[in-house]
């Protein structure tokens, strides 16, 4: 039988923590937390579920997630954030692969819960990202925010598997804003790193589109007021992070000494 480390960076999260380990306590043999140092109760919590505690400071999300499967004593990973939970089809899906695993990693459907509401459109559904995998054949990505697994080889197989990881996102809207405000930060950063531009007309059409293109499209009015909220901020996102991409690019252009 295959053994399974589950991986889980938080920092203050004592509201999820539980509900999460909760749903992973039955397929995982080990499970690390890599903890930012958190001033509440998660740490506390998370030693309750036997997990191994590590304290790293928080640079970014790659870098952390990268660092907390290294911490893993076996080859497949299980990754999961402090505000997620395992569904129970999900759960039984996992036990009939860690009897023998077919693939060399999974893809996961993630279902967001915002302000008590279950999101299936706007581009919030069903999302699959690779989060239980073999880590000898796999690799995170460099990005600083919204990283992912990237399988080493094409000719590593990549299954399915049934059920959602159910993501209690945002309880309020007031925590969606301040996670915009983080997460465009550190997307800029990451931006100008690679060296990226935008153009003005970015600026000015880009969050337009997102709009359209998640509300209209993607099927954003299905999901009613909720739904516009929730495309209204992702608009906002784009424009907040343009517009960041574009003012650190002119600082850095204007910084460096003409020859």
């Amino acid at each position: 039988m295959t053994r399974i480390s589950t991986v889980i960076i938080t920092r203050n999260e004592e509201q999820n923590i539980a509900k999460c380990l909760e749903s992973v306590k039955n397929i995982s043999d080990e499970i690390i937390l890599v903890d930012s140092f958190s001033n509440d109760m998660t740490v506390a919590i998370a030693q309750r579920f036997g997990a191994k505690i590590f304290l790293r400071e928080f640079k970014d999300f790659g870098n952390q997630k990268a660092f907390a499967i290294s911490c893993a004593a076996n080859d497949w990973v299980l990754s999961i954030d402090a505000d997620e939970v395992l569904s129970p089809e999900l759960q039984a899906s996992l036990l009939k692969e860690k009897e023998h695993p077919r693939y060399d990693g999974y893809n996961v459907n993630i279902l967001a819960n915002y302000c008590g509401k279950w999101i299936r459109h706007c581009g919030w559904y069903p999302q699959p990202k690779l989060r239980f995998f073999d880590k000898n054949k796999c690799h995170i990505n460099s990005n600083m925010v919204h990283e992912s697994i990237v399988m080493n080889d094409r000719r590593h197989k990549v299954g399915f598997l049934d059920g959602n990881i159910l993501h209690y996102s945002y309880k309020t809207i007031s925590d969606h804003t301040k996670k915009i405000e983080l997460y465009s930060e550190l997307a800029a950063k990451d931006a100008i790193d690679k060296g990226e531009h935008i153009m003005f007309i970015k600026v000015l059409f880009g969050p337009t589109w997102k709009f359209i293109y998640n509300f209209i499209l993607r099927g954003g009015f299905l999901d009613g007021y909720l739904g516009y909220v929730i495309c209204k901020n992702i608009a906002y996102a784009g424009f907040i992070k343009y517009v960041k991409i574009k003012l650190y690019s002119e600082r850095l252009q204007h910084s460096i000494p003409q020859v």
